[in-house]
């Protein structure tokens, strides 16, 4: 009896991590790399000897890429570079805390980075991925469904990413792209550390996920790894919560 190929090995394959320099996008960087795959990734240090004072940054085995999403050509530049690709994951975020995403200078800069960047990385990209028959995750975040207390624009830009995956999912279909989402819940990286640096919030978010703890960069991986894999080869357009059924 002949064995069937895993369909989690994604040796031959190469994969882009817009924003995977370091937290949740770094954990799925390293997930297609520990399956064979040619990951590049994305930050906005001038190289990857700017992120060794990180604790959520390993670039072992990745290749780095300076990128700055807030100029609206930059991606077509690092795609010029980098030619087809067979998947992109847009894991790129901003947030402004102190009530400042209601000033226009706050929302703005959450809203560039968190929806306009997205779009420009998906439009840049998409000749490689048609002609490879690519796949596109966008990383969202469980804000996109409820309330943002101080957090207008963050949730607006997030909700407006899950609309994007449904909208690029269905024009380019036809093309042989899939595109589809994950919204994490809470898990600790630099832009949460206003709650998991708090034991007090630490504490009341995992009271609140009925698998009683948070997530971690790897679970986000795993999600990562599925929807990119020919195990979800019929899914497109949908945004799979990934958050230890907090949002129950």
């Amino acid at each position: 009896m002949s064995l069937q190929p895993d369909p989690l090995d994604f040796t031959g394959k190469r994969a882009l991590i817009v924003g995977g320099s370091s937290g949740i996008g770094n954990g799925i960087a390293h997930g297609f790399r520990e399956r064979g795959a040619e990951v590049h990734v994305t930050g906005t240090r001038h190289d990857e000897g700017d992120y060794l004072e990180s604790e959520d940054s390993d670039f072992t085995g990745l290749a780095y890429h300076q990128l700055d999403v807030t100029d609206r050509n930059a991606a077509d530049g690092l795609a010029a570079e980098l030619g087809a690709i067979d998947v992109l994951v847009l894991c790129q975020g901003a947030v402004r805390y102190g009530r400042k995403e209601f000033e226009r200078e706050g929302w703005d800069a959450v809203i560039e980075v968190n929806l306009h960047s997205v779009m420009d990385c998906a439009r840049a990209f998409h000749p490689g991925l048609t002609e490879r028959h690519g796949s596109i995750i966008i990383v969202s975040s469980t804000g996109a469904f409820h309330a943002m207390i101080g957090n207008p624009a963050y949730g607006a830009s997030k909700a407006a990413a899950v609309s994007l995956v449904g909208s690029l999912a269905q024009a380019w279909a036809a093309e042989g792209i899939r595109v589809n989402g994950i919204a994490p819940g809470f898990v600790p990286t630099k832009m949460t550390k206003v709650t998991t640096e708090s034991e007090k919030r630490r504490e009341g978010v995992i009271a609140r996920v009925p698998l009683g703890r948070m997530g971690s960069p790897d679970d986000m991986a795993g999600a990562a790894l599925y929807l990119a894999s020919p195990l979800a080869s019929y899914v497109t357009g949908q945004t799979l919560i990934v958050d230890g059924g907090l949002s129950l």
